[in-house]
């Protein structure tokens, strides 16, 4: 079998040990994949304001896919490479659907400047404190390159199910978080998306390409590369349509199974 020639790999509950940190060995070993000429990509859902917490580790070509596939983030450069954003338009139809047919629903959104929330959105995470809190109408001023939708008291797959029967699939629905939070894309805007545009501009094949995910979220990634691997805590959905199972992510998963096909 011929070896990868790129590795895309998720962060969180992937890449990321549960206390948010990567370990000096997993650092080892993607420096050795980086230097057998084999770029490893960061394909994650985090916005772009903490997907930089870990960009030290995204190797010399310093590019990652942000957002679920909505931003191509040059490190490097530290400069946008692609955007794929919601319209204003877009997005205000979708929630007004999505708050009429589930009552309670809440909205946030997350743009190159942060996160903007609607002040009945819990966030579950520090926010910063230029964040704006205003109603939808005044949050939805630009494009978004994510659109956040939370219910407090449904859970995330019955959230899923019913916005994608409110909204008619218009727009991107997936999740990854443990709560009923749901993100929002552009219409087909997925990980695998632009992680295919990027890959079909540096001549990679997915049959060439390895990834790894754990949440619903990485599901077309793992669908669209030719080998993919669910971690050993991945989401049921994950691990059914995976064609290999890694360690966990507090075990170096990721790490181990890279060692062991490139043999560093």
């Amino acid at each position: 079998m011929s070896l990868p020639r790129l590795v895309a790999t998720d962060l969180d509950g992937t890449l990321v040990r549960s206390d948010g940190s990567v370990s000096d060995y997993t650092r080892e070993v993607l420096v050795g994949v980086e230097r057998l000429g084999v770029p490893v990509v960061f394909v994650t859902g985090r916005p772009l304001r903490w997907a930089r917490d870990v960009f030290d580790h995204v190797g010399d070509h310093g590019l990652a896919v942000v957002s679920n596939g909505a931003l191509l983030w040059d490190v490097a450069a530290d400069r946008a490479r692609l955007e794929r954003a919601i319209s204003a338009e877009d997005a205000l139809a979708f929630c007004r659907d999505l708050r009429a047919a589930v009552p309670g629903t809440a909205f946030a959104v997350e743009d190159l400047d942060g996160i903007a929330l609607e002040p009945a959105f819990m966030e579950r995470h520090p926010i910063p404190d230029a964040s704006r809190r205003a109603p939808l109408e005044e949050l939805m001023d630009r494009p978004a390159l994510k659109l956040l939708a939370r219910h407090e008291e449904l859970d995330a797959q019955d959230f899923w199910d019913r916005a994608e029967a409110a909204t008619g699939g218009r727009l991107t629905i997936t999740w990854s978080s443990s709560s009923a939070l749901l993100e929002v894309s552009a219409a087909e805007v997925t990980k695998a998306s632009t992680l295919a545009m990027l890959c079909a501009d540096l001549g990679v094949d997915a049959a060439d390409v390895v990834a790894f995910g754990d949440m619903p979220n990485d599901l077309p990634m793992l669908g669209w590369a030719g080998t993919a691997y669910a971690m050993a805590d991945a989401h049921p959905t994950v691990t059914a349509a995976a064609d290999h199972v890694a360690p966990g992510h507090d075990e170096d998963g990721v790490a181990t199974v890279l060692a062991g096909v490139f043999g560093l």
